[in-house]
């Protein structure tokens, strides 16, 4: 029998719209839909993607937020060998994603064990949550020679502030005013925008991060223009 191939389905950031064409198409061809599952009881990924995968068999593949590589590799162990055995018996996967699989994605590690593996498996890329955010509120993330510096926000940041770039810090989440007081003290918060959640029901976008004064959100995202 033929094996099945695994695809890593990018599907934006969180507007159904925003979905491209190749996603959808191989939605609606997938035998299984592998879907994320930090077991909060959120299904973001699959919010989005939901009117296309009506009557498909779901997987639901834990990706619970652990600091412990040990125990983090062994759930992407699990995962890798369930999709495995699905392949195994000629089942095309589709595993869903939130923006691009490329861009700090859980799902990339997965890729990498079914492809050591010696299965078939493709990355599908998504919009990603920077692209869309600045999009939200009319910027261009880069002009001209300006450099694009793309940072965790929920880690230390303090080493990428003197850097000359255009910035974008993801996730900052619990991290926010964190990050808030260490642009202030960089000098560097008047050119710094905000958006949290974007294009789902719950975005908040705030084009001065300054006038942002509460914690926010796990899908919260700064940009910091150089000035001119």
């Amino acid at each position: 029998m033929k094996k099945g191939k695994l695809y890593g389905l990018g599907i934006g950031p969180g507007d159904p719209e925003l979905l491209t064409l190749k996603a959808v198409r191989l939605l609606k061809e997938a035998d299984i839909v592998a879907v994320p599952d930090k077991g909060t009881g959120e299904k973001t990924a699959l919010q989005i993607v939901k009117p296309f995968v009506e009557g498909k068999e779901l997987l639901y593949c834990p990706t619970p937020m652990l600091r412990d590589a040990a125990q983090w590799n062994q759930f992407h162990e699990k995962t890798a060998d369930q999709i495995c055995s699905l392949l195994d018996s000629g089942k095309t996967v589709s595993f869903i994603t939130l923006g691009d699989p490329t861009i700090y994605s859980t799902y990339i590690y997965v890729h990498k064990k079914v492809i050591a593996r010696g299965y078939e498996a493709e990355l599908v890329p998504g919009v990603t949550s920077f692209c869309a955010a600045a999009a939200k509120l009319g910027q261009a993330l880069c002009e001209k020679s300006q450099r694009l510096l793309i940072v965790p926000g929920n880690s230390d940041v303090k080493d990428s502030l003197d850097i000359p770039a255009n910035k974008v810090f993801m996730k900052a989440g619990s991290s926010i005013l964190q990050l808030q007081s260490q642009l202030r003290s960089a000098g560097v918060l008047e050119q710094a925008s905000m958006v949290e959640n974007c294009g789902m029901q719950d975005e908040r976008i705030w084009p001065h991060f300054s006038d942002m004064t509460e914690s926010s959100g796990y899908f919260s995202l700064v940009i910091v223009k150089q000035p001119d």
